[in-house]
């Protein structure tokens, strides 16, 4: 099913999925927790999200490099420093703990299938695409740099 792969901004497929976890949270089981909490809990998961994401960001943009997710071949540097030295995706492991923080939101056990379908869906449909580009481009460098640090954490 490769008509997918590099198809669906990571963004657009993240509030796809979190529609998808509003529509789907009333039909199951959930808790009962103050609005407050929620609140609360989502803001802080969704910031730290967030930060992660724009340090991704900020590293790709002082190497001069693309942060276009549907075209991996644009990459002009392999970034390996600051975030990338701990994760090679920063920016989807940000916006797996948005969908995440959405999923304390909703309070419902159906919604916490949405960041599970979110990493599925990257990993499989824009992650495993780029990670070929990418091996293709910068050969043994991305070997050496994908066997040292881990796809997600």
């Amino acid at each position: 099913m490769t008509v997918l792969e590099l198809r669906i901004p990571p963004p657009i497929a993240a509030l796809l999925i979190g529609a998808a976890m509003w529509f789907a949270a009333p039909l199951g089981p959930s808790l009962a927790l103050p609005l407050a909490l929620r609140i609360a809990t989502f803001v802080a998961i969704a910031l730290a999200g967030g930060a992660i994401a724009l340090a991704g960001d900020l590293e790709f943009k002082r190497a001069g490099t693309t942060i276009n997710p549907l075209r991996p071949q644009n990459a002009t540097a392999l970034v390996t420093s600051g975030v990338y030295r701990f994760t090679r995706n920063p920016m989807y492991v940000g916006l797996t703990l948005v969908v995440l923080g959405w999923a304390t939101f909703l309070c419902s056990a159906l919604a916490l299938a949405g960041p599970v379908a979110f990493v599925l869906y990257i990993g499989r449909f824009q992650i495993a695409p780029e990670e070929r580009v990418l091996s293709e481009k910068f050969g043994a460098s991305y070997a050496e740099y994908s066997s040292q640090v881990r796809r997600w954490l």
